[in-house]
């Protein structure tokens, strides 16, 4: 199953996003690879700092990894640059697909 959905930047966040993601933990890499998390892009639109990302899940995917301590610490180290609800998980709206070609 293909899902994507949308984050949100801080203002002037950009850059530290991207050195961090760039710099993904092993570990965190090997649970979503683990489990079932395929394809894993995210893109940015710069004109409004909204984070687009788009992953095959052939498993539980990543939306069901919240309760696992490595999620709960990628959530706490990329806190202070995209709006996070109380439990420090990025605010995230899930988006429809509308259109596909292969």
């Amino acid at each position: 199953m293909k899902v994507a959905f949308k984050m949100k930047l801080k203002p002037g966040c950009r850059e530290e996003y991207i050195k961090r993601h760039n710099e993904i933990w092993p570990e965190l890499s090997a649970l979503l690879t683990a489990s079932g998390v395929r394809d894993y892009s995210i893109f940015l639109d710069e004109e409004t700092d909204v984070l687009f990302a788009v992953q095959q899940n052939i498993g539980q995917g990543s939306q069901d990894l919240g309760n696992t301590e490595i999620v709960q610490r990628w959530w706490a180290h990329m806190a202070d640059l995209m709006d996070t609800n109380p439990d420090q998980s990025p605010v995230s709206s899930p988006l429809t697909m509308v259109f596909h070609l292969d």
